[in-house]
């Protein structure tokens, strides 16, 4: 039993993900602060700072993520594009279609049969492609993309487990601070009324 509780009383590390450090959970709070060696305002103010941090970290991925799940609908409709062009091939029909020139101003455009498309890569640069190079392209962007979406959302739960872990740990040791002020106070009224 004696092992048990000194296994439950040591602080749990939670390893980093990708860069992001784990979160300690706190079961007993006078063991963490003599093992950090930290006072209680100095072990409330490295929290809150870390908590801080982690909130900046999460900023940043939810950026990302808006990004990701804006682009991804962009290359969708790019492979739809470049699919309607390859079955209107040599069909002899041409394909209208209606294209942003600028933010709000648009086009109107008869695409007659093609072999090729140009693709903006980013950066201002812009390539030819045949129509299969340009669907095998944006079929990997698009897989990427998706698998990229995929890590950043696991990145953000784990995140938001240590902000969470965090945020209790700095209630457990603000409440044992507390608790230890009233013992201290208690025993100094009860050491006056006896003297």
């Amino acid at each position: 039993m004696a092992a048990a509780s000194s296994s439950s009383a040591s602080p749990k590390t939670t390893m980093e993900r990708r860069g992001i450090p784990g979160a300690q959970f706190v079961e007993d709070v006078e063991t963490y602060l003599s093992q950090t060696g930290l006072d209680v305002n100095s072990a409330l103010a490295f929290l809150q700072e870390r908590l801080q941090q982690y909130k900046l970290v999460e900023m940043k991925l939810l950026a990302q993520q808006r990004d990701l799940q804006a682009k991804i609908p962009d290359i969708e409709k790019c492979l739809d594009v470049v699919a309607t062009l390859q079955a209107k091939k040599g069909t002899g029909e041409a394909l209208i279609a209606d294209f942003e020139v600028s933010e709000g101003i648009y086009s109107r455009a008869r695409i007659e049969d093609n072999d090729s498309v140009c693709l903006w890569l980013g950066a201002n640069v812009m390539l030819e492609y045949s129509c299969e190079e340009a669907t095998s392209l944006l079929k990997k962007n698009l897989e990427n993309a998706k698998a990229s979406l995929e890590v950043l959302i696991a990145d953000l739960q784990f995140l938001r487990d240590q902000v969470t872990i965090t945020q209790v740990t700095i209630a457990r040791v603000y409440n044992w601070d507390v608790h230890q002020r009233r013992i201290h106070q208690t025993s100094a009224s009860t050491a006056a009324k006896d003297s």
